[in-house]
């Protein structure tokens, strides 16, 4: 048996760390140029907050229900049928870790690669390689994880609370300058008639900065009382993070007008451009340093998160024997989810990733909560978490979602599409010989 590591603190930690991540600092940016004002873009991060919430309490039943690590494979093989346990692996060997990895890197590249000039490191630096300052994130993030997991983490929980101070801070300056009078900010007419099909293409990559509200089931097994604690941090970190999002970005598409936001570079360091807009480069400074250790954090937070779902799979033969773990860190599947993630970094862009990654996870985890009515019909559980609403809702938007959004970017679509599928056919690949047969 795994021993108990992990706090209810750390593990709340890891669902805030896994949230603030690349998302929340460069979505409004194109959010705002394709909805055409400040004010749609708030509505819909607000109905992005209600979803993730609804996600979340429908998550911590299933976490009250099964408490070892694995995630949505554990969930799904567990509840329906090893055939969508080993999909849901995929997804998240593929788009729920290897993807945000590599695009939380390339942000963190984004906006550390402006600071090397910066008179914050005493002294100009050569420029580096693209890709460089991201593929190091993730080699320190791997090293750490395979090291000591304990201190990796107490190193995680320090660095999280010491975001979230200047979070919070960055937060207190922006009200306080928008409130001046004399901040300067035009805010556009409403040129762009609203659309439907529109705005749930924004709420898909919307739904990638919520993507981490249920990184606390990864490590379930290995949390002090994950019955209780789970759950706990499953909730509890997301209505705090969805409290910061919102009020984050009332500052970034508040604070400069809407053709400096939606400008060149501007429209993906969206945070930078507020930053310069109420505080100049002394707060865009402070601001990069800040989005850099967010983003260092939610790297941290998946490379350790991720392996265990493949060192699960390994218990169960789904996997080759090396990537599980026993009572270890899984050293081989960190590794392995480190090269991924590189790969990755290295042949996409940002903009490509976060089409992908927020239509495919959102599907999935519509797939993993629905197995909840599942064990409700077959009296495995007692009740539905809020008289089944919050599933409900999370399923019917996830999957409203993703139609609309196929039936305007229709690429991303079909990459979720071949996602899922691999899956099936690995299973299958898998059931031919012999060894998934002990699971079903």
């Amino acid at each position: 048996m795994v021993t108990k590591k992990l706090s209810l603190i750390t593990a709340t930690t890891i669902v805030a760390a896994s949230m603030i991540g690349v998302g929340v600092f460069t979505t409004s940016g194109f959010a705002l140029a394709a909805l055409g004002t400040p004010g749609r873009v708030l509505v819909a991060w607000g109905v992005g907050s209600f979803i993730a919430m609804c996600g979340a309490i429908s998550y911590a039943a299933l976490a009250a229900k099964f408490t070892e690590s694995g995630g949505e494979y554990l969930f799904l093989a567990r509840a329906i049928h090893p055939a969508a346990g080993l999909t849901a692996g995929v997804v998240s060997m593929l788009a729920g870790f290897t993807g945000p990895i590599a695009a939380a890197a390339i942000g963190l590249e984004a906006y550390a690669s402006p600071m090397l000039g910066s008179p914050l490191l005493g002294s100009r630096m050569p420029a580096l390689p693209v890709g460089c300052i991201a593929v190091t994130a993730i080699l320190i993030a791997a090293v750490l994880h395979a090291v000591k997991v304990s201190a990796a983490t107490r190193m995680q929980d320090a660095i999280v609370g010491f975001k979230l101070i200047l979070i919070l801070g960055f937060i207190g300056w922006g009200f306080f300058a928008l409130s001046d009078a004399s901040t300067n900010r035009e805010i556009a007419a409403e040129t762009i008639p609203f659309s439907i099909p529109n705005f749930a293409s924004q709420l898909v990559w919307i739904s990638f900065s919520f993507a981490g509200f249920n990184a606390a089931i990864y490590v379930a097994g290995e949390v002090r009382d994950p019955a209780r604690n789970v759950p706990r941090a499953l909730i509890g970190g997301t209505a705090l993070v969805s409290v910061i999002y919102l009020l984050l970005n009332t500052i970034f598409v508040y604070s400069a007008p809407i053709e400096v936001i939606t400008a060149g570079e501007n429209i993906s360091q969206v945070a930078a451009t507020a930053a310069v807009s109420i505080g100049g480069t002394t707060l865009e400074n402070l601001v990069r340093v800040l989005i850099v250790t967010a983003l260092a954090t939610s790297i941290s937070a998946m490379v350790m998160t991720g392996p265990r779902v493949y060192a699960k799979m390994a218990d169960d033969g789904l996997m080759p024997s090396f990537f599980s773990s026993g009572n270890r860190s899984p050293v081989v599947a960190i590794g392995f989810q480190a090269a991924m993630a590189i790969v990755v970094v290295l042949i996409s862009r940002l903009q490509d990733l976060l089409s992908y990654l927020g239509l495919t996870l959102s599907l999935c985890s519509a797939l993993a909560i629905a197995s909840l009515f599942v064990l409700r019909f077959r009296g495995q559980i007692s009740r539905l978490p809020g008289w089944g609403i919050p599933p409900a809702v999370f399923i019917f938007a996830s999957v409203s979602l993703g139609i609309i959004a196929a039936w305007n970017q229709p690429i991303p679509a079909i990459a979720a599409v071949a996602t899922l599928t691999i899956g099936g056919i690995l299973f299958w690949l898998q059931r031919s010989s012999g060894e998934a047969e002990r699971l079903g």
